[in-house]
């Protein structure tokens, strides 16, 4: 009896340890990597990090846009039981206001729980120190650094570098890296275009944590791959100069290397400050940028639409040279007006300039000339001569907000429904009526012309120190007929009784070329333009005529190329001719395209300038 109970004990006993025996087998050996796993991630938490964004510096090695510590605090949403209690109690410590508390609600809809959600950027030492002391009673929470933006420069970049801002939902459903904390996304300019070089790729942190989900240290972090660096052709010494000739003018200017297409200068005024997006701009912030008359958000010099009013001579005599319309020495006569169809074009020049040649016409920008030599080659053979010297506004492809210029034709308007009549053709002749282009495709028109080549304006140098080369072809046009249009442009700066004598360069040996214009933006009444007592400068600053100027130098081996417009400036001889000489001699002065780096131990701060 003893003995069978004795058994049955003993096979009981064997029965549990061998079951026990099996459970710890496969706690142990067949699934003791996946328990490991788990038990690591009760005591850890992992995630990723968002990289630095890659830095952009200009062709001197000037810092324009980088990176300075953001601290912020996170939560795991994992980590925490009552998210909503969480934030409260954190609001409680360090306020939130109401776009914080509208962000954290948009981002608890939207993120992952695995994601970590901002509760608060941009904190002080103070704000870390109250965190830090109530750190028990807010589980899931931690204090993380990462980065924001820095732009040194501010307005006087911030239509070419753009800015960044938090990324909204279409963002994050396109990328899912874009809801890490601290990521951002390019919003205008070259901060847009560059994106995918910006952005670099993320890293991972490793933090361990109690079971009520406190942050009790970092384990491990592996840094993000940082975004590419990139090199811009700009000088911003020279951008910063030609800011300060510019003054508080609406205006835009453009400065050009003429053998490769560098932008070296590239101003609009008014700007704005690009640091109010890294955040999100406010409401009061942003109604004050858009309802600004002078429109400081709209970058003028690359999507700025103008009548090119009579810069745009030298094309139109261009095309009747290449279509054999007219030879440099055949006179056209003016006597101050040119009547068609029973009405009456006027030139500039009330009293007329007489019988003259092509030379003498883009010396004095004579109108009756050019409505003449506009209907004689006619409007097809101007807008195919137009569209190969860049006048419909052939833009750098790293910024996002350029806009295309307009030649129309005859063709081209039937098509949409418009009528054209030889008005319109006389029009086109001194750049008025239906053309329209941007100081942009204005420096790369002067490019062309001075050189002969098909010039590509560009403001990306290089990335990651890999430098970018262009090709440029040949114009196709006669060497002579390049030859009689830019003898014109200079006599117009040179020559007694041009119409830009103010535009004369101060600098020994060195001569200019150009050529003014004046874009009307409201017809004056037939009466009172022959009245003879009319003068725009008594209209209302919004009705007078935009100023205009276009010049390279120097004129026996061109090196830069400018253009200027002054927001109802009234005349480019007075206001946009001498403004662009100042250019001129500033980009000369300093030579620019001698100034570079293209290397990565060179970087210069915005407060040490070189002179």
């Amino acid at each position: 009896m003893f003995t069978r109970r004795a058994l049955l004990l003993l096979a009981a006993q064997a029965g549990v340890m061998g079951t026990l025996a099996h459970h710890l087998y496969e706690m142990q050996v067949v699934h003791g990597e996946e328990l490991k796993e788990q038990a690591r991630r009760n005591r850890t938490s992992r995630r990723q990090i968002a990289p630095a964004r890659g830095e952009i510096y200009d062709r001197c090695g000037v810092l324009l846009a980088g990176n300075r510590p953001n601290w912020r605090a996170l939560v795991m949403v994992e980590e925490t039981t009552d998210l909503q209690a969480v934030v409260d109690r954190f609001a409680a410590i360090v306020p939130l206001d109401e776009r914080d508390l509208l962000r954290i609600e948009r981002d608890r809809k939207h993120v992952r729980r695995y994601v970590p959600l901002t509760l608060k950027e941009f904190l002080t030492w103070d704000d870390v120190a109250r965190l830090g002391l109530n750190a028990p009673t807010l589980p899931g929470v931690l204090i993380d650094v990462g980065t924001t933006r820095e732009y040194p420069f501010k307005e006087l970049l911030a239509h070419i570098i753009g800015y960044v801002a938090p990324p909204n939902e279409k963002d994050v459903q396109r990328d899912g890296i874009m809801a890490l904390p601290g990521m951002k996304v390019g919003r205008a300019g070259i901060e847009q275009t560059q994106e995918i070089h910006l952005r670099g790729q993320p890293g991972t942190v490793e933090m361990e944590v109690n079971a009520y989900g406190r942050v009790m240290g970092e384990l491990e972090r592996v840094e993000g791959q940082p975004g590419a660096r990139l090199e811009l052709t700009l000088d911003t010494t020279l951008q910063s100069r030609i800011r300060d000739r510019i003054g508080e003018r609406v205006a835009s200017a453009v400065v050009m290397d003429c053998r490769n297409g560098e932008v070296m200068g590239l101003v609009s005024t008014p700007s704005f400050d690009p640091t109010l997006f890294d955040g999100g701009i406010s409401r009061t912030q942003w109604n004050s940028l858009i309802t600004d008359q002078r429109t400081p958000l709209v970058d003028r010099a690359v999507s700025g639409l103008y009548p090119p009013g009579s810069t745009f001579k030298p094309a139109v005599a261009l095309a009747a040279l290449k279509a054999h319309a007219i030879t440099p020495s055949e006179r056209f006569s003016c006597p101050g007006y040119y009547d068609m169809g029973g009405v009456r074009f006027h030139c500039w020049s009330r009293y007329g300039h007489g019988a003259i040649n092509l030379h003498q016409a883009l010396k004095y920008s004579c109108d009756v000339y050019f409505y003449q030599v506009a209907r004689r080659c006619g409007m097809e053979a101007i807008h195919d001569v137009a569209i190969t010297l860049g006048l419909d506004g052939p833009l750098p492809i790293e910024l996002p907000h350029g806009r295309a210029g307009s030649v129309p034709t005859p063709e081209m308007r039937r098509k949409r429904g418009h009528h054209w009549n030889g008005g319109d053709t006389v029009n086109a002749g001194i750049g008025q009526g239906l053309v329209q282009t941007t100081p942009l495709a204005l420096a790369t028109y002067a490019s062309r012309l001075a050189t002969g080549r098909l010039v590509q304006p560009h403001l990306l140098r290089s990335v990651s120190d890999q430098a970018i080369v262009p090709d440029l072809a040949p114009l196709p046009f006669a060497k002579e007929f390049l030859v009689a249009a830019r003898s014109g442009m200079f006599a117009v700066v040179n020559e007694p009784q041009g119409t830009a004598p103010a535009a004369r360069l101060n600098l020994p040996g060195v001569q200019m070329a150009g050529k003014t214009g004046s874009a009307q933006v409201r017809n004056v009444p037939r009466a009172l333009r022959e009245s003879g007592h009319f003068n725009s400068m008594n209209l209302p600053w919004q009705y007078r005529p935009h100023a205009l100027f276009i010049c390279f130098a120097p004129y026996d081996n061109p090196r830069y190329a400018v253009s200027v417009v002054v927001e109802h400036g009234n005349a480019g001889a007075t206001e946009a001719a001498p403004l662009a000489a100042q250019i001129m001699t500033d980009a000369l002065v300093r030579d620019p395209a001698n100034r570079t780096s293209l290397s990565k131990g060179v970087v210069a701060r915005a407060d040490g300038l070189d002179d």
